[in-house]
């Protein structure tokens, strides 16, 4: 597996690849969060190039949405809903109980919030856009600052496009 690091305004992130498809994203507090051992490689690929590209053009405003090749690891309620994250446009926000419904399943919003924590491919499936059905910002495994931030950034962002 291929992975590369980026700095972004929000921090550092590190991206893995196989080659063919993006397998995860993720922040980290620093370098010495991560050490690599020798299934990985620091190496760019087609796909981390790509990635780091829309990031680049994500943080800078002129990109909305991704458009890479995803294969991320999980069960297959966590693939649904990791696609239907997916489907929550740029600068808005949607909750577990909406999410659920989509899915046909209208009681499983816990569900879709355990499956919504364990998203391996951050800001990408952009696991941040999900809130609480009151309104509230609700748990981000990178803490509720970082999503936060990330909502705040694309609200900006989507005015100055306006």
């Amino acid at each position: 597996m291929n992975y590369q690091l980026y700095h972004s305004p929000l921090g550092l992130l590190l991206l893995f690849s196989d080659g063919s498809a993006l397998k995860k994203l993720t922040f980290l507090a620093s370098v010495r969060d991560f050490t690599p051992d020798e299934l990985f490689q620091k190496r760019s690929d087609a796909v981390l190039t790509a990635a780091t590209q829309q990031l680049d053009e994500w943080f800078a405003g002129s990109r909305r949405e991704f458009d890479l090749p995803l294969a991320p690891d999980g069960t297959p309620f966590q693939q649904k809903v990791w696609k239907a994250l997916q489907t929550i446009p740029y600068g808005t926000t949607s909750t577990y109980g909406e999410l659920a419904g989509k899915l046909g399943q209208p009681s499983s919003a816990r569900a879709v919030g355990a499956a919504n924590g364990k998203n391996p491919i951050a800001l990408i499936i952009p696991c941040h856009r999900v809130i609480g059905a009151d309104g509230s910002l609700t748990g981000y495994a990178f803490g509720l600052e970082k999503k936060k931030k990330l909502l705040s950034l694309e609200a900006q962002l989507q005015l100055s496009l306006i």
